[in-house]
């Protein structure tokens, strides 16, 4: 039970205060951003961010809020990414 509630407050000061990424992460998921814009105009709707992996780069523009990573990717929120491309 307690090392239960240990992980809860882990995960929770995780959250409060997320862990640097990686510069160059934060310049892929822009890519990927706007590869996404240039070839899906069409589309509407306010993504959140993206969720890349940290190794090899790859990631996918994400709409929901709180999305469903696995154990290699990280969540760029969009204002992170506008916030490197200017």
């Amino acid at each position: 039970m307690y090392a239960l509630k240990q992980g809860q407050a882990n995960y929770s000061n995780q959250k409060d205060h997320p862990a640097s990424i990686d510069p160059t992460v934060i310049r892929a998921a822009g890519q990927i951003y706007h590869t996404y814009c240039e070839v899906h105009p069409e589309i509407c709707g306010q993504p959140s961010g993206v969720a890349i992996n940290r190794y090899n780069h790859r990631g996918k523009v994400i709409f929901t809020n709180q999305p469903v990573l696995l154990p290699d990717e990280c969540f760029i929120p969009l204002t992170q990414i506008e916030s490197y491309m200017y």
